[in-house]
């Protein structure tokens, strides 16, 4: 394989450069005239090259220059054609580099992180007692398509993060800055290969603040567009002023963005299948609503993707926005709702427009689907009119990465509106240039990119058997404390695997399978003039001991557990099935079985 001539001459200075650095001629002079005078004991005038070498070889020489310049090693073709990034996580040691691959056909950044401090919620933190749980500091990194994490460390006001990620610069990278630091953190950037003809601090700064301005006034731009395009929004109806339009958001750094600018197309490859199993694995993220200092409504606040993914939870805007990306991706046509639920509270869903009309709503929330049919108002009393069948009370506005439209029907109710985008008398549109001036890849350096997701690590059979462990053991001490024995049975608590896989292919894709074999499995297992209890349920989180507490609240669960007759035998079957992002839905089913006493 050959490489272009300003490669090959890339190669030979980064070579130069290493063996330099070794003050390698020093050591070769040295060992060669060792070895003239201690070993070949004649002139040099009669040393060939290859005598040379060896005595080079004898010494280590050789050895210790191709550990040095291992990296140096020059990909094949299959590798150099791979899209695939150079991105290798490295320890902290900068010598730890030649343990790493790198091909020096690519300019890679490796960052260091050298602690942190003034992490001032932490000030008063009280250090942990020997053998205490601690909470722990994880710093999460994204470049381009490429996501890192550190490892856990204590909280405290300076933590002792201590690590290095090797990053692979691409010439198009984006940036984002944050308004709202939450502690300071100590970083040392090196880039490998080392720079030929490094670029002046002058330079640098020009070109930064070139492409702030450029971004700046487009930013400002679109300001001024939306303000207009409000106004006129407003003189249609007076009303509309109380409506849910939602043209800005702020995110977790106190930024306030278009809203536009939370979406865009994501493909899964292939850790999902199907929008129904996007909206599954949406809907297993963890929902916590921002949290807000003081009284008051609501505190909104819409976290970027990289952040929502970080946490594995959010408030619905997160959940609406990655479920409205996911199914763009998948090649639907998807929009975010604003509008409110049950009493009036404000709310966030996903509409999809088929190619036929039909329009479908998803709750992000739940995974659920409703299909929407309007309700003519016009209609004789007599006429019978689609129940509502979704939470859904009114609705404001919709979009996507390249639309925004809000309603300008008479009433805002979901019910009663249509959804026919193209016309304008119900639904005012803003300019797709405006938005994607704003809004697309690369057009302000405010906008970070979206992040790759990442496969799950948890192992399904690993996690599913200690939690059932932990469990039985929980359920062993509950009965004892009752003065009750406890006897499992291993083959009942085998059979209820089916009933649970059949509850998670229900959740994912709608329909239900399999009932039947596990009924006629159950009826089997159960002999005659014994009665069986079951009890399901459901969790987005891997804690035995939080989902025993939750399960004793339910009475039908706590009969079960505690139950009581003649030859009681309890069963308890735990199934994990995990998601991107290592997002997992937990089922659970207790079941005991016992002979009837009259």
């Amino acid at each position: 394989m050959s490489l272009p001539v300003e490669k090959a001459s890339e190669l030979k200075q980064i070579v130069r450069n290493q063996l330099t650095q070794m003050n390698i001629h020093e050591r070769i002079r040295g060992i060669l005239s060792e070895s003239f005078r201690d070993e070949l004991g004649r002139s040099s005038q009669g040393l060939s090259e290859a005598d040379l070498v060896k005595a080079l070889q004898r010494r280590g020489i050789v050895d210790d220059v191709m550990k040095e310049l291992s990296f140096l090693t020059v990909p094949d073709k299959e590798a150099t054609s791979s899209s695939k990034p150079a991105t290798h996580f490295v320890d902290k040691e900068p010598r730890e580099l030649k343990k790493t691959n790198i091909d020096p056909t690519r300019r890679n950044l490796y960052l260091q992180v050298l602690g942190g401090r003034a992490f001032l919620e932490h000030l008063q933190e009280p250090q942990p007692l020997p053998g205490q749980v601690c909470s722990t500091f994880k710093l999460y990194l994204h470049f381009r398509n490429q996501r890192f994490h550190s490892k856990p460390v204590p909280c405290a006001c300076e933590p002792d993060l201590q690590d290095g990620f090797l990053l692979e610069v691409h010439k198009d990278s984006l940036g984002t800055e944050s308004k709202v630091p939450v502690g300071i953190l100590n970083l040392k950037l090196e880039i490998y290969p080392h720079l030929i003809q490094p670029l002046s601090q002058e330079v640098v700064d020009t070109q930064l603040t070139l492409e702030r301005q450029k971004s700046a006034e487009k930013e400002r731009l679109y300001l001024i567009y939306a303000k207009q395009w409000w106004r006129e929004y407003l003189q249609i109806r007076p009303s509309h002023n109380t409506r849910l339009v939602k043209i800005f958001a702020q995110d977790e750094n106190g930024i306030n963005r278009p809203v536009c600018s939370y979406i865009k197309p994501l493909r899964a490859g292939r850790l999902l299948d199907t929008p129904r199993q996007a909206a599954r694995f949406v809907n297993v993220l963890g929902y916590e609503r921002a949290t807000t200092v003081g009284g008051g409504s609501k505190q909104e606040q819409w976290c970027t993707l990289l952040s929502f993914l970080c946490k594995g939870k959010g408030d619905c805007e997160d959940h609406a926005t990655l479920l409205c990306s996911l199914l763009l991706g998948f090649g639907l046509d998807a929009y975010v709702c604003v509008g409110t639920k049950a009493r009036r509270v404000p709310h966030t869903w996903v509409m999809t427009y088929g190619t036929s009309g039909n329009v479908v709503f998803w709750e992000s929330l739940t995974g659920c689907r409703y299909v929407h049919q309007p309700v003519n108002p016009d209609d004789p009393p007599l006429v019978e009119q689609p129940k509502r069948a979704y939470p859904y009370c009114s609705i404001g506005c919709l979009f996507n990465h390249q639309s925004f439209y809000a309603n300008c029907q008479p009433s805002d109710t979901v019910e009663l509106c249509h959804f026919d985008l193209n016309d304008e008398s119900k639904w005012k549109p803003m300019s797709t240039e405006a938005i994607r001036s704003v809004c697309a890849p690369g057009s302000s350096i405010s906008l970070p990119p979206f992040p790759p997701l990442c496969a799950p690590t948890i192992d399904a059979a690993v996690a599913s058997n200690e939690i059932e462990l932990a469990l039985r053991g929980l359920i062993s001490e509950h009965r004892k404390d009752l003065g009750l024995n406890t006897v499992w049975d291993d083959n009942l608590s085998y059979l209820l695997s089916p009933a649970l896989a059949a509850y998670e292919i229900e959740r994912t894709t709608g329909v239900s399978a399999g009932n039947e074999e596990f009924q006629d499995a159950i009826k089997r297992a159960v002999p005659d003039g014994h009665t069986f209890k079951g009890f399901p349920i459901h969790f987005v989180h891997r804690n035995p001991r939080r989902a025993f507490a939750t399960c004793l609240r339910s009475p039908f669960c706590e009969e079960i557990i505690c139950c009581r007759g003649d030859q009681v035998r309890l069963a308890v079957r735990v199934r994990v099935y995990p998601y991107p992002e290592s997002a997992c839905a937990v089922w659970i089913m207790f079941a005991c079985k016992y002979r009837s006493v009259l």
